[in-house]
């Protein structure tokens, strides 16, 4: 890593892991998704507390599919963000990245050591026939990683993700369900991707509570932070849809340049010397205005 990016020291990292639990105590705060130290570094300027990692966001940055990215590789993507900014940041953990309990709880002992604030495992099986993992095998994946994290100081928060809602699976009822369970291994935030009505997030908050509820908005939702926050919700993140939307502009203009030979869509580029400021570090970047 170089002296750019040099790793925060051991008190630093206990100080983001504390700032973080802090944040779920009470409100509800946004917590964005970064793919890479550019991202990262301007969610910071913007004001932001804290960030979130997003499989997708950064396997698609690598030219790779979410999903199609190593343990090794995710581990040093972590310790890169880590070094990046000044905030905790939450760990898009997948579903450990191992086959068992066991290898779980190894990943999650290498994920700790990265500087993460925090970390998700979901029951996702990644099996298209199976897509979600029987609830005793989910279980004793979270439990495993509840173990890792208190061998390692119980610092840090640990998410636990019922991913029915992604895969097909609209059943409410097992979903929270599921939360529960995941609350009782000890999963310190519950988080069900997928669901949208505010019946179905009424519903999972009050399931769970007093523990937080994360809530994915990846969509343009008609709803604001405002209104999430009177249903319950402690925290919103919006998974990998920053960096759809970053590709969404890139494309637009790529293709105008490819099929059109015109170069119209290139007028909402971000300015290059606003740019440059901001990750100079000016004070006060006419970008963030």
């Amino acid at each position: 890593m170089s002296a750019e990016l040099a790793a925060p020291t051991p008190a630093e990292i206990a100080r983001r892991r504390r700032a973080f639990r802090a944040l779920h105590d009470t409100g509800c705060f946004i917590i964005p998704n970064p793919w890479d130290v550019g991202s990262a570094r301007m969610l910071q300027a913007l004001g932001f507390q804290a960030l979130a990692s997003t499989s997708s966001g950064m396997a698609w940055s690598n030219g790779r599919p979410d999903s199609g990215v190593s343990r090794e590789q995710v581990l040093a993507h972590l310790r890169t963000l880590v070094a990046a900014t000044d905030l905790p940041v939450n760990a898009d953990f997948e579903g450990g990245y191992a086959p068992d309990a066991q290898g779980v709880a190894d990943s999650v002992r290498l994920a700790v050591e990265t500087g993460v604030a925090g970390l998700s495992i979901e029951d996702a099986s990644g099996d298209a026939a199976q897509p979600i993992r029987d609830l005793p095998d989910a279980v004793a994946r979270l439990r495993a990683a509840r173990q890792a994290i208190d061998a390692a100081g119980g610092e840090v928060l640990l998410v636990g993700r019922a991913e029915n809602f992604l895969h097909g699976r609209d059943d409410l009822n097992d979903t929270i369900a599921r939360l529960r369970a995941y609350a009782d291994a000890g999963a310190d935030c519950l988080y069900a991707p997928g669901i949208r009505t505010p019946q179905q997030i009424s519903a999972v908050v009050q399931a769970v509570a007093p523990k937080p509820v994360n809530l994915l908005v990846g969509w343009a939702s008609d709803m604001s932070l405002a209104q999430y926050a009177a249903l319950g919700v402690r925290r919103i993140s919006v998974g990998g849809a920053l960096a759809r939307a970053a590709w969404g502009g890139f494309l637009n203009a790529a293709r105008q340049l490819a099929h059109e030979g015109r170069f119209d869509a290139l007028a909402g580029a971000a300015p290059g010397q606003g740019l440059n400021d901001l990750f100079s570090g000016a004070s006060d970047p006419v970008l963030l205005r």
